[in-house]
């Protein structure tokens, strides 16, 4: 416990627990899940909440949370830990929904929502990796909820400042992409990604439109150590971004990567003690942080320091 990790011995046959209590989440409000959902399908709308199995589905769903995922529900890239559907345009009907746009904002209108968080798969097919949807959705959400306020958690683009310039332009209040790991870890977490490159669509975020907020998220548990989660953190600030969450990578299903260990609570306090004395308005870290889990709330405390 001293150590801020419990060590998974692969090779035991012990039963209990698959998970310490400290990560483990009840699942107890089914009606509202199954409400939800109906909702969604009715408009043909994805949730990265679904797709990603979230261990937060049932809590997000019961406050009326949801994180909305556009541009299909199939990605083009095969990062270890997702759980997201892959599929490559050729073998699968990957067209753009031309209402998803008006659809999430109608959705998130009957949600009545006042803080939106809106993310995506990845579509490298796409010669502007959906950057023009993303920005058409964002739109809809201003035009519909005036007075609410929208997150963005994008893919990389490629590295395409464009595509990023794009969705800024579009109006959202916070832009979020995901660091997910180290960078010792990358070609086998993210193999299709680059470590600096997404250090550098932070940053040009921040240079681009300065009011907006930036924000960042990465998962613990892979094999990283204290000092390289340290470094990434100074990565991430260096990039100017305002907002860092961390959180325990837990695996959805057989197929994808294994949790080499469970990152004790003191340690993600230390994580966010380090975080927060090198400058970041808000660190969200705890075993069942997700990058898009109490957006509203962590938004409102960034901004509040």
């Amino acid at each position: 416990m001293s150590s801020g990790f419990v060590q998974i011995d692969s090779g035991s046959n012990a039963r209990g627990p698959r998970l310490p209590e400290w990560a483990r989440r009840n699942r107890t409000h089914f009606e509202s899940l199954h409400n939800l959902k109906a909702g969604l399908r009715s408009l043909n709308l994805h949730t990265v909440c679904e797709s990603a199995r979230c261990p937060n589905i049932h809590e997000c769903f019961h406050r009326g949370a949801a994180t909305f995922m556009i541009l299909g529900n199939r990605c083009t890239r095969g990062c270890g830990f997702c759980s997201v559907p892959k599929g490559h345009p050729a073998k699968h009907d990957m067209a753009l929904d031309l209402a998803e746009p008006r659809n999430v904002a109608r959705m998130a209108a009957d949600m009545k929502l006042r803080y939106v968080v809106l993310t995506s798969v990845n579509r490298d097919d796409l010669e502007d990796g959906g950057s023009h949807h993303f920005a058409e959705t964002v739109r809809a959400l201003r035009e519909a909820l005036p007075d609410s306020r929208v997150e963005v958690l994008t893919p990389d683009f490629c590295g395409d400042t464009d595509a990023v310039a794009r969705v800024l332009n579009a109006g959202p209040h916070v832009f979020n992409h995901n660091m997910e790991t180290i960078p010792r870890l990358y070609r086998r977490v993210r193999p299709q990604a680059d470590y600096r490159q997404s250090l550098e669509v932070l940053a040009f975020a921040r240079r681009h439109r300065a009011d907006v907020m930036t924000k960042s998220g990465f998962m613990v548990g892979l094999g990283e150590t204290e000092a390289e989660v340290f470094e990434l953190l100074r990565d991430l600030r260096d990039s100017n971004v305002d907002v860092a969450t961390i959180g325990q990578y837990l695996q959805p299903t057989r197929r994808n990567l294994e949790v080499r260990e469970y990152v004790t609570p003191e340690q993600f306090d230390r994580y966010r003690d380090f975080g927060l004395c090198i400058g970041f308005k808000m660190v969200f870290s705890g075993p069942l942080v997700r990058s898009s889990y109490m957006a509203d709330v962590v938004n409102h405390e960034a901004r509040l320091g």
